[in-house]
């Protein structure tokens, strides 16, 4: 009896670590769970020594094909120097579209369906040109997705900012969103960055399907709501896979010998981890302010740190792992801090093997900027949270694991908007770490790592999910080939 025809993807992902670890990563899974052939399309400048790392771990066992898209000339975009990250990443896809033609016109076997991450909606196109399925993962969460699919349906029915609101956002069936929760783009109306993410969201529904980052008993509710024929059905019109948590191994040879030496020696979970992401950076005096919390809580820490920024708070987006040379970088922090933390504390400047850290015995807490790919991996490793949102959809996730899955505490002001002082530091590590309010998270983090285990397990809800996404592209397929 034949062999059925192995189905070949094409993923294609946009610059930047938080969007093309998920992406290798499902294409990982298709290939290893679900008999895919996988070729990964990767925008990248190489600018980034953290995204070279991950482009390169790839390769390597040879699972996937990765191509890298040539960066695009943006000279004739009239992009400014100050162009917000959103605006950047959209216009650098929509640059790429030529090449990325090219290339698939070029390669010997076509692909059989087309997978693009968020940022790469303009390129459903190709899908259709080339007559086969095409997809959409958003690597977040059911709560981001259905913020950003109605968000075409807010343009047309809010008035004004939606930052100046008295009232919360209302989305169908879903938990309302706060007006100082809003997405970055959401920020300002009269930015290219808020139309660039409105037309993303209305293209959405060009798509077959949506991939979400995300298992079902995470976000029961929210995903009921996301597939109500009220909502979906009204909007977008296209099934939602549940396919999470999709996140990077743990490589065994990924923690430096001297970190690694060093958590050893430290008692089982008595280890925050203070990182703030690829891109995350802060003000010289948050950054102060933060040491002092540290140094205060009398906890073990292991920090990564980044040169301070006055200009955004996502001022290390494009080159994450670069620079940040240890003396220049330990010049920011208060005189003596790592004389007298030296026992305590251990800075790494600039990058970290997070997911190694992270997944450490001696490690009991993560301060973290919220980012999704940083929430997940925290939640996989049974870690408990202290949210410290900055921009794009951080502030709405950190919400989230607050208020409704219980697995972090936050300050009481945003410290995108304040300054968060030494005090209130001092407080949030110490609950995380010792304090009773701390247990509370603990358990229930490690309830949703057995949860996040058991969904990825075969027979799992998100090992279904991917079957039955592999199930209905193929009948697409072969619609498609009865249409023609």
């Amino acid at each position: 009896m034949e062999k059925p025809k192995k189905l070949r993807a094409a993923l294609l992902s946009s610059p930047g670590v938080g969007h093309l670890v998920p992406v290798i990563e499902l294409g990982k899974r298709l290939v290893a769970d679900h008999g895919f052939e996988v070729t990964v399309f990767v925008l990248s400048s190489r600018a980034s020594h953290a995204e070279a790392e991950i482009i390169e771990s790839a390769m390597t066992p040879k699972l996937l094909d990765v191509v890298e898209l040539p960066s695009p000339d943006l000279s004739g975009t009239g992009l400014g120097p100050d162009a917000a990250v959103v605006t950047r990443l959209t216009v650098m896809m929509r640059e790429a579209r030529p090449a990325f033609r090219s290339v698939i016109a070029a390669m010997e076997v076509q692909p059989d369906v087309l997978i693009v991450d968020l940022f790469g909606t303009e390129h459903l196109c190709t899908g259709d040109e080339l007559g086969i399925p095409k997809y959409v993962y958003v690597p977040s969460n059911a709560w981001f997705l259905a913020l950003f699919i109605y968000s075409p349906t807010l343009d047309k029915e809010v008035k004004g900012e939606y930052v100046d609101l008295t009232k919360q956002l209302e989305i169908p069936g879903c938990k309302p969103v706060r007006p100082e929760d809003v997405v970055d783009p959401m920020l300002d109306r009269s930015d290219q960055q808020y139309h660039e993410y409105v037309r993303m969201a209305g293209e959405i529904p060009m798509g077959d399907g949506i991939l979400l980052n995300v298992w079902e008993d995470l976000q029961a509710e929210t995903l009921t709501a996301l597939r109500n024929e009220e909502f979906l059905g009204r909007i977008a019109n296209c099934p939602v896979y549940t396919i999470g948590p999709l996140t990077r191994p743990v490589r065994p040879a990924g923690l430096g010998t001297e970190l690694l030496e060093w958590l050893d020696k430290q008692p089982s979970e008595s280890v925050l981890f203070v990182s703030f992401g690829s891109g995350g950076t802060m003000s010289a005096e948050q950054l102060i302010e933060l040491a002092w919390g540290l140094e205060l809580s009398q906890q073990r820490f292991v920090w990564v740190l980044r040169k301070p920024t006055v200009k955004s708070l996502d001022g290390s987006f494009f080159d994450a792992g670069k620079g940040g040379v240890g003396d220049e970088v330990l010049s920011f922090l208060p005189s003596g801090f790592t004389e007298r933390t030296h026992n305590i504390g251990f800075i790494i400047p600039s990058w970290a093997p997070q997911m190694e850290i992270l997944s450490h015995p001696s490690v009991g807490g993560f301060l973290s900027h919220c980012g999704w790919n940083s929430t997940l991996e925290s939640i996989v490793n049974g870690v408990p949270m202290v949210a410290w949102p900055l921009y794009a959809e951080q502030r709405l996730n950190a919400t989230l694991l607050t208020e409704e899955i219980g697995v972090a505490v936050r300050p009481k002001e945003l410290p995108s908007k304040k300054i968060v002082g030494r005090e209130e530091i001092k407080k949030l590590v110490r609950m995380v770490m010792v304090e009773k309010e701390g247990h509370a998270l603990r358990d229930r983090v490690k309830d949703l790592k057995s949860s996040a285990e058991k969904a990825m397990a075969k027979g799992g809800s998100s090992y279904e999910s991917l079957c039955k996404m592999k199930e209905d592209c193929q009948m697409r397929i072969r619609h498609i080939k009865k249409a023609h």
